[in-house]
């Protein structure tokens, strides 16, 4: 069983450590700019077609994903998400200061994405900047919650199934990954927007001062995200792992 590691202040001097956490800013900064940016983009040229919007805006976040954590894997493993950096610190695979760097550098990115979607819209379009907020058909909050528990569940799962076991085709994982964040997208957003992403969530929220049904898309994924971390972890997992460097898993 991996205990939790503390870790210090010193590890985030390392030079390794700077530019993994510079990767995890530019990745999270990018992926808010195209996540929420096709959100708006559809929401003026769809023409009200919800299916296409549906479609197109999974698709975008699918690929974005993808590709953003092909190009970060081997600097951070590719987080891009704090729920999924909360689950590789609960399960010992990085320590709580690094993630926590993490973190913090994830949400900073958030908001500068959303920030420069800003600038580029002009105010007539822009709407909420691809803020999260429950749909029409969901329940209550505590549906949108569970919906929200039970997507990031199915991204983390695959995320360590894929890139953090040993055992795993880690050259495959990003495909899978993005591939998982699509299907999620096709089933939650009519419902909760499909977050799976508390930084997703909170860059377009700050921005555009929109908080309705926010605590969702924190509470949520993270649950989620633990609950597929520990499963994962302790269930799936050899009993003895190689040894590798906290954070970087490539994913």
């Amino acid at each position: 069983m991996m205990a939790l590691q503390i870790g210090s202040t010193d590890e985030l001097s390392t030079r390794a450590n700077m530019r993994a956490i510079a990767a995890e800013f530019i990745a999270t900064f990018l992926f808010i700019f195209l996540g929420a940016g096709s959100v708006v983009s559809l929401g003026f040229i769809a023409d009200g077609d919800v299916a296409a919007t549906v479609v197109g805006i999974a698709i975008a976040h699918g690929l974005a994903i993808a590709l953003l954590v092909t190009a970060t894997a081997n600097i951070s493993g590719g987080h891009i998400n704090p729920a999924v950096t909360f689950a590789a610190v609960l399960t010992g695979r990085m320590s709580v200061y690094l993630g926590g760097a993490y973190v913090v550098a994830q949400l900073v990115g958030a908001v500068v994405g959303a920030f420069l979607l800003k600038i580029v819209i002009d105010s007539p379009f822009e709407g909420n900047l691809g803020a999260h907020a429950l749909g029409p058909g969901v329940d209550g909050e505590a549906a949108g919650l569970l919906v929200e528990i039970f997507l990031t569940f199915a991204l983390v799962f695959v995320v360590f199934a894929s890139a953090m076991d040993p055992r795993g085709r880690g050259a495959l994982a990003p495909i899978a990954i993005g591939f998982i964040f699509l299907v999620d997208s096709l089933v939650g957003i009519p419902l909760t927007g499909a977050s799976m992403n508390p930084a997703r969530s909170f860059g377009p929220s700050l921005v555009a001062n929109f908080w309705e049904d926010h605590w969702i898309y924190w509470l949520g994924p993270l649950i989620g995200g633990a609950i597929a971390g520990f499963v994962y972890h302790y269930v799936f997992l050899p009993t003895e792992e190689p040894t590798h460097e906290p954070g970087r898993e490539p994913m």
